[in-house]
């Protein structure tokens, strides 16, 4: 038995008026999802533990079977673990965007124009992080490059109960309600304060200012925790498995459980992103061997942040007709029976430009049963509300993997 799981990053959304009250899912052209989901069967699922926040790190450990409340130390950690950091017990790790921010005055005054710094190049970012080094690392902090605009910051022996606030959560709004509170707050505003300055009128920036590009003028640290322990996904369900993800946080998952993560070229994880490279790796991961992928795609979770409808609707047709359409005729042509899943980690909509706690839905295709397709059977949300109902991620990742067929 082959299984995938895709995961179509923050695809979810609520009825929108300029589509005629219908969600981007209902809308986009999305023959193969819907395909898969006349054969198969569609739900909903809380991705999301109730108390605990809507990120990407709770809902992707809750999709591949692992229960956030157990096992999330933080969401940087698991990044600290893609980019190779390795962190002792006393470490703690925070996300560390390069984010745009506008406005005059002081820091106090400013907005948070843009989380992602108009999804800055690797290459560039790269360059300010080793600037922000060399001003404000010492025995204790250090900062490391990561992807884009998803950076670390190490902090031995430090605090983790501090109030830091996701920049993707307060885009447009002024940073004086939301600077960091709590145990050394006071440290982590400093170097966020003292990041513009530094940044502001740096000559990556002000080349980006010249092309029309948000500059990436400051750092926003958040997202702290403590070194991650997950348990053997092999030990967990007998599998064997790869991770495709062009995202630190997915990366550093899949290191934790044992899998294996596939680097591929030209994955931003963006909506330009390498579509068919995607699908190709996941293609030769299991020929090569591996039972189960899971692939990410995180462009629609971009565009949702961004307030671009256009852009999250093409993206979630390239992902049905580039990633899963060669993938399913790829295993269609192989004798092994295989098992889909097709789902958002968690809703990112359109109207509030970042993540929600509400369900999402899915389709599962079990090449193994025989089915009459039934054609009103489709992906997406009211589809989804009139199946199946799973209480967590992680009970739908057990019956997926059929541990226990009997949870529902």
């Amino acid at each position: 038995m082959k299984y995938l799981i895709l995961v179509p990053d923050g695809a979810g959304d609520d009825p929108i008026e300029k589509l005629g009250g219908k969600t981007p899912l209902e809308v986009a052209s999305l023959p193969v999802m819907n395909r898969l989901a006349s054969l198969g069967e569609v739900g909903t699922v809380a991705t999301i533990p109730k108390g605990v926040a809507p990120g990407s790190d709770a809902a992707n450990l809750s999709v591949m079977g692992y229960d956030p409340s157990v096992y999330l130390t933080g969401r940087s950690p698991l990044e600290a673990v893609s980019i190779g950091i390795d962190m002792e017990d006393t470490d703690v790790a925070f996300r560390t965007n390069l984010v745009t921010l506008t406005g005059e005055g002081d820091y106090e005054d400013l907005v948070i124009k843009d989380h992602s710094s108009g999804d800055i190049t690797t290459e560039e970012a790269d360059q300010l992080i080793q600037v922000v080094n060399q001003a404000f690392a010492d025995d204790t902090i250090k900062f490391y490059t990561g992807t884009s605009f998803r950076h670390c910051m190490i902090w031995h022996n430090g605090a983790t109960d501090q109030e830091l606030t996701p920049p993707h959560d307060v885009l447009g709004k002024g940073t004086l309600d939301y600077l960091p509170k709590g145990p050394g707050s006071r440290k982590i505003e400093e170097l966020m304060r003292k990041s513009y300055q530094l940044l502001n009128f740096h000559p990556i920036n002000e080349a980006r200012r010249a092309k029309g590009l948000n500059p990436a003028n400051s750092l926003w640290i958040w997202g702290q925790g403590t070194k991650p322990r997950l348990s053997s996904f092999y030990e967990k369900y007998g599998i064997n498995g790869a991770a495709i993800s062009a995202v630190d946080l997915i990366k550093g998952i899949a290191i934790c459980a044992g899998l294996r993560p596939i680097e591929v070229e030209g994955a931003t994880g963006t909506l330009h992103t390498n579509f068919e490279g995607k699908a190709a790796a996941a293609i030769q991961a299991f020929q090569e061997g591996d039972a189960f992928i899971y692939l990410h795609v995180e462009g629609p979770d971009e565009c949702s942040h961004q307030g671009d409808l256009e852009g999250k609707m093409k993206c979630l047709e390239d992902i049905d007709s580039r990633i899963l359409k060669p993938i399913w005729q790829y295993l269609e042509s192989q004798d092994d029976a295989y098992r889909i899943l097709v789902l958002p980690d968690h809703k990112t909509p359109i109207r509030i430009r970042t993540h929600s706690s509400d369900p999402v839905p899915f389709v599962l295709y079990d090449s193994s049963l025989d089915k009459e397709p039934e054609e009103d059977r489709k992906f997406h949300e009211k589809s989804g509300a009139k199946g199946s109902v799973f209480d967590s991620g992680y009970q739908l990742a057990d019956y997926f993997f059929r541990k226990n067929s009997d949870v529902k």
